[in-house]
């Protein structure tokens, strides 16, 4: 995982159930491309396209993803909900987060275990509901959105299905330094484990253990990810920032505008990937979606 990597135009990837996988040089978004062909019937379930940048890369709610060339992933895979209920979507978004979270924690322990990886940083975690953290310092994010993938060209069924684009941003090489501007708290797996990683092959064990996570969550559902979820949570009793019906932007990110903010203390993931949170007014709520600040 720590070795020299090959040209980006080398690479040898593949999406689920072996789909095949696009590389883009530069691109505006994976994820709006595949959003956009998967709407067409142009692009088969499973799909996995990989950009080397991004030059309007987003994340949740519009806000920017810095994507510098030639340093980091951004890609999309189209994930489809045969046997998952559509109410279950969002939980397919917790449950990559988990499995991603699990290999990069592997990747930080290995650095620590031969005196190579940074312990000033903290350790690796999951943010409810799928932000990917070094201490409070963000490195991963993922961006899911549900699309109705059109099957004329792929079979004679002309049927449309429910999958998930999933996009995902994960700092690999890059330093903490290129988010300054950013103006909030962000790393690098560079960073966390103190050598550079070999983005193929760290995205090749990213796809192989999502794709091996999905069929266990067709299987048995949420809650062994929640089990893994407490295993990894640094979050549980701290105080935080439910952030409801979320408009902002990096424009109007510190003032609020457009968003209903409550403060109170995270109590718990529950078993079906929700939030127990208990306001400073001393209503607990039980929370399906919204951002979570710490």
């Amino acid at each position: 995982m720590f070795s020299s990597e090959r040209n980006f135009a080398d690479w040898q990837l593949c999406g689920l159930s072996g789909a095949p996988a696009q590389l883009f040089q530069e691109i505006e978004s994976t994820h709006s491309l595949m959003k956009a062909r998967a709407a067409a019937g142009e692009i088969q379930p499973g799909t996995l396209y990989v950009a080397d940048t991004q030059t309007a890369g987003r994340g949740r709610h519009e806000r920017t993803w810095a994507s510098p060339a030639g340093q980091n992933l951004y890609f999309n895979i189209l994930i489809p909900l045969e046997g998952i209920p559509l109410a279950s979507a969002p939980q397919v978004t917790q449950v990559a987060a988990l499995t991603f979270a699990e290999v990069f924690k592997s990747l930080q322990d290995e650095s620590n275990a031969h005196g190579l990886g940074n312990q000033s940083v903290g350790k690796v975690t999951v943010k409810w509901p799928n932000d990917i953290l070094c201490g409070k310092s963000k490195f991963c994010g993922i961006l899911a959105e549900v699309v109705y993938v059109n099957q004329v060209q792929h079979d004679s069924s002309g049927q449309v299905h429910p999958a998930i684009s999933m996009g995902v941003g994960i700092n690999v090489n890059s330093s903490p330094l290129d988010y300054a501007h950013l103006g909030r708290a962000v790393t690098t797996l560079k960073d966390i484990c103190g050598q550079k990683i070999n983005r193929e092959k760290l995205l090749q064990m990213l796809i192989a253990n999502l794709e091996r996570a999905i069929g266990q969550f067709r299987a048995f559902g949420i809650r062994p990810w929640v089990a893994a979820w407490k295993r990894m949570d640094q979050f549980i009793g701290a105080r935080g920032t439910i952030v409801v019906n979320n408009r902002c932007t990096d424009q109007n990110r510190e003032s609020g505008d457009g968003a209903i903010k409550k403060n109170g203390t995270i109590l718990d993931m529950q078993e079906d990937g929700s939030l127990l949170f208990k306001c400073d007014d001393g209503t607990v709520e039980t929370v399906y979606s919204a951002d979570l600040e710490i």
